[in-house]
């Protein structure tokens, strides 16, 4: 179902693609597109924070590669983590914060709750994800099990972040 205010992108499109930007207009309108969009960055930092981790950073202090991967995810869910927080905030629920990019993540109390709030209710998607991805990684490579077990998980964390972090009438978020 489409919302009735569009937000601005959250980027600016280079010329060369400005010939698609009314149909862009169209398509974000629907609040599940932008959530995806986002859910699309994360993934991408999830799977960039994994690797360095798993490939790089963790080999050095962590042998085991079961434990290396277990610690690895945990820290890429993290970063990916407060990566869609932030861009949930400032664009696909934008319409329900205050105004102003800096009000919607400004280190005051509503923002807090608001982290705290998005936090717990991924934390299905959070655990959905890191067993998924560990039982998973048994049978293919660990970062195909990874962007599978995230897929899933994404549904879970539009519908409880839709319904209560973001929700429509929040006297949390009231300054």
């Amino acid at each position: 179902m489409p919302d009735s205010t569009p937000n601005a992108f959250p980027i600016r499109l280079p010329y060369w693609l400005a010939w698609c930007e009314p149909w862009l207009w169209r398509l974000f309108r629907w609040r599940y597109f932008r959530f995806a969009t986002v859910g699309a960055s994360g993934t991408v930092v999830n799977i960039a924070v994994l690797y360095v981790m798993q490939e790089i950073a963790l080999p050095w202090v962590i042998s085991d590669p079961d434990v290396r991967l277990s610690m690895a995810l945990a820290c890429a869910i993290a970063v990916a983590t407060v990566n869609n927080f932030a861009w949930n905030s400032v664009w696909t629920w934008a319409d329900r914060l205050q105004t102003g990019e800096l009000s919607r993540l400004s280190p005051d109390l509503a923002t807090g709750k608001r982290l705290v709030k998005y936090t717990l209710s991924c934390w299905l998607g959070m655990l959905i994800q890191y067993s998924l991805t560990l039982f998973l990684a048994n049978h293919m490579y660990y970062l195909l099990a990874n962007v599978l077990s995230i897929v899933v998980a994404s549904i879970s964390n539009y519908m409880a972040n839709d319904k209560w972090t973001f929700r429509r009438t929040s006297t949390d978020d009231q300054a």
